[in-house]
Protein backbone atom coordinates (compact mmCIF):
# COMPACT_ATOMS: atom_id res chain seq x y z
CA UNK A 1 0.00 0.00 0.00
CA UNK A 2 2.84 2.40 0.84
CA UNK A 3 4.35 1.76 -2.59
CA UNK A 4 1.05 2.57 -4.29
CA UNK A 5 0.77 5.83 -2.35
CA UNK A 6 4.35 6.69 -3.30
CA UNK A 7 3.61 6.00 -6.96
CA UNK A 8 0.57 8.30 -6.83
CA UNK A 9 2.69 10.98 -5.15
CA UNK A 10 5.34 10.51 -7.85
CA UNK A 11 2.77 10.97 -10.62
CA UNK A 12 1.56 14.11 -8.86
CA UNK A 13 5.17 15.26 -8.72
CA UNK A 14 5.49 14.84 -12.49
CA UNK A 15 2.51 17.15 -12.97
CA UNK A 16 3.91 19.65 -10.47
CA UNK A 17 7.19 19.52 -12.40
CA UNK A 18 5.27 20.53 -15.53
CA UNK A 19 3.90 23.54 -13.66
CA UNK A 20 7.40 24.43 -12.44
CA UNK A 21 8.65 24.31 -16.03
CA UNK A 22 5.94 26.74 -17.11
CA UNK A 23 6.87 29.11 -14.29
CA UNK A 24 10.60 28.80 -15.06
CA UNK A 25 9.94 29.61 -18.71
CA UNK A 26 7.92 32.79 -18.14
CA UNK A 27 8.67 34.34 -14.74
CA UNK A 28 12.35 35.24 -15.40
CA UNK A 29 11.43 37.22 -18.53
CA UNK A 30 8.67 39.07 -16.66
CA UNK A 31 6.06 37.46 -18.88
CA UNK A 32 2.54 36.42 -17.98
CA UNK A 33 2.56 32.71 -17.20
CA UNK A 34 0.91 30.91 -20.10
CA UNK A 35 0.12 27.31 -20.96
CA UNK A 36 3.24 25.34 -21.98
CA UNK A 37 4.85 26.71 -25.13
CA UNK A 38 7.99 26.47 -27.23
CA UNK A 39 10.87 28.98 -26.86
CA UNK A 40 9.40 31.27 -29.51
CA UNK A 41 6.07 31.41 -27.68
CA UNK A 42 4.13 29.12 -30.00
CA UNK A 43 1.79 26.84 -28.03
CA UNK A 44 2.64 23.21 -27.44
CA UNK A 45 -0.06 20.65 -28.20
CA UNK A 46 -1.84 19.21 -25.18
CA UNK A 47 -0.03 15.89 -25.47
CA UNK A 48 3.29 17.76 -25.29
CA UNK A 49 2.47 19.87 -22.26
CA UNK A 50 4.79 17.76 -20.16
CA UNK A 51 8.43 17.75 -21.15
CA UNK A 52 8.51 13.98 -20.78
CA UNK A 53 5.65 13.46 -23.22
CA UNK A 54 7.06 16.07 -25.62
CA UNK A 55 10.35 14.18 -25.78
CA UNK A 56 8.74 10.73 -25.90
CA UNK A 57 6.29 11.65 -28.68
CA UNK A 58 8.79 13.54 -30.85
CA UNK A 59 7.28 16.94 -30.01
CA UNK A 60 10.40 18.45 -28.51
CA UNK A 61 10.75 20.98 -31.32
CA UNK A 62 8.10 23.47 -32.36
CA UNK A 63 7.47 25.00 -35.79
CA UNK A 64 10.66 26.29 -37.36
CA UNK A 65 11.12 30.03 -37.29
CA UNK A 66 11.77 31.73 -40.64
CA UNK A 67 15.34 32.59 -41.48
CA UNK A 68 16.35 36.02 -40.23
CA UNK A 69 17.39 38.75 -42.62
CA UNK A 70 20.16 41.32 -42.39
CA UNK A 71 19.68 45.03 -43.25
CA UNK A 72 20.55 44.37 -46.92
CA UNK A 73 17.62 41.99 -47.25
CA UNK A 74 19.80 38.90 -47.58
CA UNK A 75 18.41 35.97 -45.62
CA UNK A 76 20.67 34.51 -42.97
CA UNK A 77 20.37 30.97 -41.68
CA UNK A 78 18.71 30.59 -38.30
CA UNK A 79 20.72 29.05 -35.47
CA UNK A 80 20.31 25.29 -35.21
CA UNK A 81 17.22 24.15 -33.31
CA UNK A 82 16.06 27.64 -32.25
CA UNK A 83 12.65 26.36 -31.14
CA UNK A 84 13.59 23.20 -29.25
CA UNK A 85 12.77 22.43 -25.63
CA UNK A 86 15.80 22.01 -23.40
CA UNK A 87 16.57 18.90 -21.41
CA UNK A 88 15.58 20.87 -18.32
CA UNK A 89 11.91 20.18 -19.03
CA UNK A 90 11.88 16.38 -18.64
CA UNK A 91 14.66 16.37 -16.05
CA UNK A 92 12.83 18.80 -13.74
CA UNK A 93 9.65 16.73 -14.01
CA UNK A 94 11.54 13.54 -13.22
CA UNK A 95 13.31 15.21 -10.28
CA UNK A 96 10.03 16.47 -8.84
CA UNK A 97 8.32 13.11 -9.30
CA UNK A 98 11.17 11.19 -7.68
CA UNK A 99 11.37 13.72 -4.84
CA UNK A 100 7.65 13.43 -4.07
CA UNK A 101 7.78 9.63 -4.20
CA UNK A 102 10.89 9.55 -2.01
CA UNK A 103 9.36 11.91 0.54
CA UNK A 104 6.26 9.73 0.72
CA UNK A 105 8.25 6.58 1.36
CA UNK A 106 10.81 8.05 3.76
CA UNK A 107 8.64 10.44 5.77
CA UNK A 108 5.17 8.88 5.74
CA UNK A 109 4.68 9.73 9.43
CA UNK A 110 5.75 13.37 9.13
CA UNK A 111 2.76 15.60 10.08
CA UNK A 112 3.99 18.46 7.88
CA UNK A 113 4.68 16.27 4.84
CA UNK A 114 2.13 18.25 2.83
CA UNK A 115 4.21 21.38 3.42
CA UNK A 116 7.43 19.58 2.55
CA UNK A 117 6.05 18.79 -0.90
CA UNK A 118 5.47 22.50 -1.44
CA UNK A 119 8.88 23.43 -0.02
CA UNK A 120 10.69 21.00 -2.33
CA UNK A 121 8.78 22.32 -5.36
CA UNK A 122 9.62 25.92 -4.41
CA UNK A 123 13.31 25.14 -3.90
CA UNK A 124 13.53 23.28 -7.20
CA UNK A 125 11.98 26.25 -9.03
CA UNK A 126 14.36 28.69 -7.34
CA UNK A 127 17.35 26.51 -8.22
CA UNK A 128 16.43 26.20 -11.90
CA UNK A 129 15.83 29.93 -12.35
CA UNK A 130 19.02 30.87 -10.49
CA UNK A 131 21.16 28.49 -12.57
CA UNK A 132 19.64 29.56 -15.89
CA UNK A 133 19.26 33.30 -15.29
CA UNK A 134 21.23 34.11 -12.11
CA UNK A 135 18.02 35.49 -10.66
CA UNK A 136 16.10 34.82 -7.47
CA UNK A 137 12.73 36.39 -8.08
CA UNK A 138 10.67 38.29 -5.53
CA UNK A 139 7.62 36.92 -7.34
CA UNK A 140 8.65 33.48 -6.04
CA UNK A 141 10.30 34.39 -2.74
CA UNK A 142 7.65 36.66 -1.20
CA UNK A 143 4.68 34.26 -1.57
CA UNK A 144 6.96 31.44 -0.40
CA UNK A 145 7.90 33.38 2.75
CA UNK A 146 4.21 34.01 3.45
CA UNK A 147 3.50 30.29 3.02
CA UNK A 148 6.36 29.37 5.38
CA UNK A 149 4.97 31.73 8.03
CA UNK A 150 1.54 30.11 7.74
CA UNK A 151 3.07 26.62 8.03
CA UNK A 152 5.08 27.69 11.08
CA UNK A 153 1.92 29.02 12.69
CA UNK A 154 -0.36 26.03 12.08
CA UNK A 155 2.08 23.10 11.89
CA UNK A 156 5.31 23.75 13.81
CA UNK A 157 7.66 20.81 14.28
CA UNK A 158 7.74 19.15 17.66
CA UNK A 159 9.81 21.13 20.13
CA UNK A 160 9.79 24.30 18.04
CA UNK A 161 7.67 27.41 18.52
CA UNK A 162 6.31 29.92 16.04
CA UNK A 163 8.72 32.49 17.49
CA UNK A 164 11.68 30.24 16.64
CA UNK A 165 10.71 30.25 12.96
CA UNK A 166 10.29 34.03 12.89
CA UNK A 167 13.67 34.40 14.56
CA UNK A 168 15.12 32.07 11.95
CA UNK A 169 13.86 34.33 9.18
CA UNK A 170 15.28 37.40 10.91
CA UNK A 171 18.69 35.77 11.45
CA UNK A 172 18.73 34.53 7.86
CA UNK A 173 18.06 38.04 6.58
CA UNK A 174 20.58 39.80 8.82
CA UNK A 175 23.38 37.26 8.34
CA UNK A 176 23.14 37.13 4.58
CA UNK A 177 22.47 40.87 4.27
CA UNK A 178 25.85 41.40 5.97
CA UNK A 179 27.38 39.04 3.38
CA UNK A 180 25.61 41.00 0.63
CA UNK A 181 27.08 44.27 1.87
CA UNK A 182 30.50 42.64 2.01
CA UNK A 183 30.12 41.52 -1.59
CA UNK A 184 29.13 45.02 -2.68
CA UNK A 185 32.14 46.50 -0.88
CA UNK A 186 34.49 43.95 -2.45
CA UNK A 187 33.11 44.61 -5.94
CA UNK A 188 33.53 48.35 -5.41
CA UNK A 189 37.13 48.00 -4.26
CA UNK A 190 37.93 45.57 -7.07
CA UNK A 191 36.16 47.85 -9.59
CA UNK A 192 34.11 44.93 -10.74
CA UNK A 193 30.59 45.69 -11.97
CA UNK A 194 29.22 42.23 -11.14
CA UNK A 195 28.25 41.50 -7.54
CA UNK A 196 28.93 37.94 -6.51
CA UNK A 197 26.25 37.84 -3.81
CA UNK A 198 22.89 39.30 -4.73
CA UNK A 199 19.96 40.51 -2.66
CA UNK A 200 17.94 37.58 -3.97
CA UNK A 201 20.28 35.33 -1.98
CA UNK A 202 19.45 37.38 1.12
CA UNK A 203 15.75 36.78 0.58
CA UNK A 204 16.33 33.07 -0.05
CA UNK A 205 18.20 32.84 3.26
CA UNK A 206 15.24 34.57 4.91
CA UNK A 207 12.95 31.92 3.44
CA UNK A 208 15.31 29.20 4.65
CA UNK A 209 15.18 30.56 8.19
CA UNK A 210 11.39 30.72 8.13
CA UNK A 211 11.24 27.13 6.92
CA UNK A 212 13.72 25.73 9.45
CA UNK A 213 13.71 27.87 12.57
CA UNK A 214 16.82 29.59 13.85
CA UNK A 215 18.57 26.57 15.38
CA UNK A 216 18.44 24.45 12.23
CA UNK A 217 19.15 27.48 10.06
CA UNK A 218 22.55 28.02 11.72
CA UNK A 219 23.62 24.56 10.57
CA UNK A 220 22.07 25.12 7.14
CA UNK A 221 24.14 28.31 6.80
CA UNK A 222 27.32 26.42 7.69
CA UNK A 223 26.51 23.74 5.10
CA UNK A 224 25.85 26.50 2.57
CA UNK A 225 29.19 28.22 3.18
CA UNK A 226 31.24 25.01 3.00
CA UNK A 227 29.38 23.72 -0.07
CA UNK A 228 29.74 27.11 -1.78
CA UNK A 229 33.49 27.14 -1.10
CA UNK A 230 33.93 23.62 -2.49
CA UNK A 231 31.81 24.46 -5.53
CA UNK A 232 33.79 27.63 -6.23
CA UNK A 233 37.12 25.81 -5.99
CA UNK A 234 35.95 23.04 -8.32
CA UNK A 235 34.59 25.61 -10.78
CA UNK A 236 37.83 27.62 -10.83
CA UNK A 237 39.92 24.48 -11.18
CA UNK A 238 37.79 23.21 -14.05
CA UNK A 239 37.86 26.55 -15.87
CA UNK A 240 41.62 26.84 -15.34
CA UNK A 241 42.20 23.37 -16.79
CA UNK A 242 40.37 24.25 -19.99
CA UNK A 243 42.00 27.69 -20.12
CA UNK A 244 38.81 29.72 -19.67
CA UNK A 245 39.21 30.99 -16.12
CA UNK A 246 38.25 34.61 -15.55
CA UNK A 247 38.68 36.42 -12.26
CA UNK A 248 35.65 37.65 -10.31
CA UNK A 249 33.21 35.49 -12.27
CA UNK A 250 29.97 35.50 -10.23
CA UNK A 251 28.50 32.08 -9.54
CA UNK A 252 24.88 31.37 -8.61
CA UNK A 253 24.83 30.97 -4.83
CA UNK A 254 21.18 30.02 -4.53
CA UNK A 255 21.71 26.27 -5.13
CA UNK A 256 24.05 26.09 -2.13
CA UNK A 257 21.48 27.77 0.12
CA UNK A 258 18.91 25.31 -1.21
CA UNK A 259 21.24 22.40 -0.44
CA UNK A 260 21.78 23.50 3.15
CA UNK A 261 18.06 24.08 3.58
CA UNK A 262 17.07 20.67 2.26
CA UNK A 263 19.67 18.85 4.38
CA UNK A 264 18.39 20.46 7.58
CA UNK A 265 14.72 20.20 6.58
CA UNK A 266 14.86 16.48 5.84
CA UNK A 267 17.72 15.24 8.02
CA UNK A 268 17.77 17.55 11.03
CA UNK A 269 17.74 14.70 13.56
CA UNK A 270 20.47 12.78 11.74
CA UNK A 271 22.72 15.86 11.61
CA UNK A 272 22.17 16.51 15.30
CA UNK A 273 22.90 12.86 16.20
CA UNK A 274 26.09 12.98 14.11
CA UNK A 275 27.25 16.11 15.91
CA UNK A 276 26.46 14.60 19.31
CA UNK A 277 28.40 11.43 18.52
CA UNK A 278 31.41 13.44 17.39
CA UNK A 279 31.21 15.70 20.45
CA UNK A 280 31.06 12.87 22.95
Amino acid sequence: MELVVAMVAGLGGLLVGGVLNALADDLPVRARVRPPHYPDGSPRPLKAWLGLSAFALGRREGPSAPASANPTGEELPSPPHPNRLSWRHPLLELATGLAFAGLTLAFADEPALWAWYVYVAILLLITVIDIEHRLILFAVILPSCAFAVVVAAISPAEGRTFKEYLLGGAIGFLLFFAMFLGGVAFSTLARNEEVAFGFGDVMLATLSGLMLGWRAFIFAALITVFAGAVGAVLYMAGRAIIGRYRRFTPLPYGPYIVLGTLVMLLFREEVQDLLRSNYY
